[in-house]
């Protein structure tokens, strides 16, 4: 069983911020600002695309909440909310979770860069297949 099941179902302990028959949320035992929270649903799925769309709904109306709540008690300067999926984007543990992370200055402990990469580029082809129809 994985460690977030463990800690869905009460095996090991955690500091719960938020709890429902089918979310927990916690705060991160290993935090990246005060108030960085993992939210996920109790049952096991590997990441969000193997998640059906009412619980991840579910998860981001939670999500929304714990936001207003932390502004008004953590009063952060902004959020980043996300999911690793897999190995390649920073997925270490396989049960899917999203990080509520409040954001306090550009110093702080998250450090989250978008570097423009000239060499991408996209065909006419490439583009008509990046389109959802």
């Amino acid at each position: 069983m994985c460690v977030f099941c463990k800690i869905a179902n009460h095996e090991i302990p955690s500091n719960a911020v938020y709890e429902d028959n089918q979310v927990l949320a916690f705060l991160d035992i290993n935090p990246v600002t005060k108030g960085h929270t993992l939210i996920i649903p109790k049952k096991h799925y590997d990441n969000f695309l193997d998640c059906d769309s009412e619980t991840v709904k579910h998860i981001h109306t939670i999500a929304k909440q714990l936001t207003l709540h932390y502004q008004l008690v953590l009063k952060p300067n902004g959020f980043n909310l996300l999911s690793n999926m897999n190995g390649a984007a920073g997925q270490s543990v396989f049960h899917v979770h999203f990080h509520l992370i409040p954001r306090y200055d550009e110093n702080d402990g998250l450090v989250l860069l978008f570097n423009h990469d000239d060499s991408v580029q996209y065909t006419k082809a490439e583009l008509n297949q990046l389109i959802l129809k």
